[in-house]
């Protein structure tokens, strides 16, 4: 009997940047390299896995140090209300962006061709064909953006191809959607005037603006102004979790409408209709809210957004490793070759492409 063959998967977040930049160590890029059996992922996973590459998020942790990237400190039923997470100053902020960066930078020229920070899309492609890893560099909230944004500039030169404008805390550019459960997206103001600068700035730069964590305000901000693809890269559907970080199908519809893509994410607050974060929550409910997103945008607007690394992840999928199960669950509901290539790489390869297509003009 013949097995069916491993499907790459292109992957809308993970956090492994934060893992290693807090593991700390000169040895840091080899342990993401050859692999040491901590966190969820690494190079030796992804190969397992079928992992071809992705947006590797940077993301700066609050002040106070008490929660991680997806609140992972919070009570377990993700009500944030006891904790908020305090602003970061832009020095600061600059400092822990300049430092994954390097980290990033570092685990490219000591992989000896195995990693290759993609700058477009042609990149991705090659990279794919020839088994290489394919990072994207992508920033999650903000803070460390000036307000003139001549940092912006800079780190695009350096890679920046992805930006969220927030993060589930205010900062100068809008305000995130806190970490609750039971909970509408709807929780306050949305982008300020300068973070709809920010936009503008984006779009000129041909930099993809991530959704995920802005609150409802924001998002429909972002939809009046931008004119790229509007894309969440992990979040999921509020239908079936009606969690504050969860996208409603009034939301889903207008990306559809610009062709835009939502990755889903593997957090089990985020896939759990009462928003508990245990790793005992069954695997196919990522499939289940693939399958409400297809109806709602279409399938070419979804694909993954893991959240490895930032994330109590279903234990049926445990790391990078266990991605091929989600794949084995789509053969399984009847997805033919075409929509699984599509949820799996397909889709965030044409929304690449159509959002870094052209020119720019700085």
């Amino acid at each position: 009997m013949t097995l069916p063959r491993r499907v790459p998967i292109f992957d809308g977040h993970n956090d492994v940047l934060l893992r290693l930049y807090r593991r700390g160590g000169t040895d840091a890029p080899q342990a993401f390299l050859e692999g040491e059996a901590k966190g969820q992922l690494d190079l030796p996973m992804a190969r397992q896995g079928g992992l071809a590459g992705g947006l590797f998020a940077i993301f700066v942790p609050s002040t106070d140090g008490a929660i991680g990237s997806n609140g992972n400190t919070l009570s377990q039923n993700g009500d944030s209300d006891a904790l908020s997470p305090h602003a970061v100053e832009l020095t600061q902020a600059q400092r822990i962006v300049f430092s994954m960066m390097s980290l990033l930078l570092r685990i490219e020229r000591e992989s000896r061709g195995r990693v290759l920070i993609c700058r477009n899309i042609n990149d991705i492609r090659q990279s794919l064909k020839k088994g290489v890893l394919a990072p994207v560099l992508h920033i999650e909230g903000a803070e460390a953006i000036d307000q003139n944004f001549e940092i912006l500039g800079v780190l695009y030169e350096a890679g920046l191809r992805s930006l969220g404008p927030v993060w589930s805390r205010p900062n100068a550019f809008g305000h995130g959607v806190p970490f609750r459960c039971p909970s509408s997206p709807d929780t306050g103001p949305g982008l300020t005037d300068l973070g709809k600068e920010l936009i503008r700035a984006c779009n000129r730069l041909k930099i993809l603006i991530d959704l995920s964590h802005l609150n409802e305000r924001g998002f429909w901000d972002v939809a009046a102004i931008s004119k790229a693809p509007l894309v969440a890269t992990h979040s999921n559907a509020h239908a079936l979790s009606p969690h504050s970080r969860n996208l409603t199908d009034k939301q889903l519809a207008a990306i559809r409408e610009t062709g835009g893509i939502v990755g889903v994410n593997f957090a089990t607050n985020f896939l759990r209709p009462d928003g508990r974060r245990d790793a005992d929550t069954p695997t196919e409910l990522v499939i289940d809210h693939l399958e409400h997103i297809l109806e709602q945008v279409g399938e070419d607007g979804v694909g993954f957004g893991s959240d490895l690394d930032g994330a109590k992840i279903p234990r049926g999928i445990g790391n990078a490793a266990g991605l091929q199960r989600l794949v084995e669950i789509m053969r399984t509901r009847g997805f033919g070759k075409q929509l699984i290539e599509k949820v799996c790489f397909k889709n965030w390869l044409r929304m690449l492409g159509q959002t870094w297509g052209g020119a720019h003009t700085p």
